[in-house]
């Protein structure tokens, strides 16, 4: 029988990662996320919920972009024009999310004899 180490996110209890690191680095980027979320709620009041945490997951996600971008390099951003429109993963609280985490194989019963 071999034994599997998997992470959980703290900050996504759904999602499950092989490598710590990986599970550490989801959950900076989603506590990131949450407070640009909450920025841009106060900056622009009429957005949705939804839609300002659309933007902040997706600011997050490319926070070595947007950082480049601040620094006097704003044609750092076209990178993300060049790019298709990602589709933006939300965490919902309420439902869980599908199973992202592998699947186990059942436990073989021995048979008697």
């Amino acid at each position: 029988m071999a034994v599997e180490v998997v992470y959980r996110s703290s900050r996504d209890l759904e999602r499950l990662f092989m490598d710590k690191a990986e599970a550490d680095r989801h959950d900076k980027m989603l506590e990131l996320a949450e407070v640009l979320a909450q920025v841009l709620q106060k900056a622009v009041p009429s957005l949705t919920e939804q839609q300002v945490e659309e933007a902040g997951i997706y600011m997050a996600k490319n926070r070595d972009v947007f950082a480049r971008a601040f620094k006097s390099q704003p044609d750092a951003l076209a990178e993300l024009l060049s790019e298709p429109a990602p589709v933006v993963e939300t965490v919902e609280k309420e439902q869980p999310a599908e199973a992202e985490a592998p699947v186990k194989p059942a436990k073989a019963t021995k048979a008697t004899k």
